[in-house]
This record gives C-alpha cells, structure tokens and sequence, in this order.
C-alpha cells in the first residue's frame, strides 16, 4: 500500500476513535500525579498555577466556541462514523488555520496536562497530540480534497494546517449563534472541569493525604454540573436551542 492510502486509512481509524485520546492523555496524568507535590510546597503557588492551567484550555474552549458558532449545518461536527462536509469552509476563522477544532482540542488538554508540572509529560503529550492527529488530518484532507477539488487545493495553499497566519483573515459568513454553541459545546466544558476538579481531588490527597476541594474548586465544579445538567435538558428534550440551517 502506498504512503499516500497508508496514511488515509490510518487517519479514518482514528478519526472514529479519535473522542477517546482525552481519556488516554488523562489516565497518563493520572498516573504522573501519584508523586504530585503543591508547587514550590506553597498551596497558594500552587492554586495560582491551577488557574493558569485553567485559562489555557478555556483559550482552547474558546477557539472551539468561535469555530462553531459561525460554522453551517454538517461541517465540523462530531461525527465518528464518517467524513461529513456539506460545504467548505473558507473564511473566519478558516481564513487563518485548516483545523482550528483541532487547535481548539490541543489547548483544551494541553492545560489539564499541565496541571502536574511535569516538562517531560507536557512534552510527550505535544508529540503524541500532533503524530495522532496528523493522520486525522490527512485523512479529513484527502476527503476535501476529494470533494471540492480545486477549490479545496486553492484554500489549502494558502491556509496553514494548524499554526494560524492572521494576515489572511477574512470574515465569517455567518452571523454568530450562541445558541448553536451552547447545544454543541456544553460536554466539552464540563469535560475539562470535570477533569480539573479530579486531578485537584487526587493531588491533594497525595500532596496531604487525604481527598479535598477547596472551597473555588467545589464551587467552580457545582456551578458548571448545574449548567450542563440543564443544557442536557434543553438539548435532549427541546427544540430552544435549535438553530435552523446550524
């Protein structure tokens, strides 16, 4: 088999599994975390660091957010089974990077992994991030290439596959739906600080022997399970947050 298929059939086998690798990444960290110190033994320096730890994957929830909030119907979904593209996207945020969900997901981890302090896991995570979704990426390109053909081949020249060039910014096409977002990207949210809230928990049981949630974290994490319990809701049980053509 040629590179070329090689590839292809590799990124479309990991494109179905591909909602998995966080669960990987975090069992990894999990496991780190068994020698987990508060950094600089200062529990404050240490709390400090989480949040700095915090704001980098909300940058990564935030290009998501952005990504999907001005995306049409059957683009950058979270489909497993199979590439999905009614229309390609060219212009936002597409203006200035191919695969801004996957940037959005490799801040989104890039902060829980973090969390630990550890240079070498952060490292091994960057490298493991890009070689899995390299594929993933040749794989989604290969099919848009496919489909659109020239038109895809013209965007592709000029757009970079991951590191954003601002100079091409050109605006969405779409207006912005709040809405759309809240229905798409609710689970993501609460992965993360449903993540933070255990590597928290385990740390400190290692740091000072026992399981414990200062009073930021148990309110951080009640008020984003009230929040997703009740977007649950609406997304399974109602039409409020549909957005037609989205």
């Amino acid at each position: 088999m040629a590179l070329r298929e090689e590839f292809k059939t590799q990124g479309n086998i990991l494109f179905r599994f591909r909602s998995y690798l966080p669960l990987i990444f975090f069992g990894v960290i999990l496991l780190e975390i068994s020698n987990f110190k508060y950094l600089g033994n200062d529990p404050v320096l240490d709390e400090v660091w989480e949040m700095i730890c915090l704001a980098v994957s909300f940058l990564g929830i935030g290009i998501r957010v952005y990504t999907i909030g001005h995306v049409p119907e059957k683009t950058s979904g979270r489909n497993t089974t199979q590439q999905i593209a009614n229309v390609l996207n060219t212009t936002g945020i597409y203006s200035l990077v191919r695969h801004p969900l996957y940037l959005g997901n490799f801040f989104m981890w890039l902060g829980v992994m973090m969390f630990a302090y550890n240079g070498w896991l952060v490292l091994s995570f960057i490298v493991a991030y890009w070689l899995y979704y390299e594929r993933i990426m040749y794989a989604e390109e290969e099919f848009l290439r496919g489909k659109f053909g020239e038109a895809y081949l013209e965007w592709a020249q000029k757009t970079p596959a991951f590191c954003p060039k601002f100079s091409n910014w050109k605006p969405f096409t779409l207006k912005f739906s709040w809405r759309h977002v809240i229905k798409r990207e609710y689970h993501g949210l609460f992965g993360v600080i449903l993540a933070f809230t255990i590597l928290e928990a385990v740390g400190n049981y290692f740091a000072i022997g026992k399981f414990e949630l200062d009073w930021l974290w148990q309110e951080i994490f009640a008020v984003n399970l009230v929040i997703y319990l009740v977007i649950r809701f609406l997304a399974k049980q109602t039409r409020i947050l549909h957005v037609e053509g989205r």
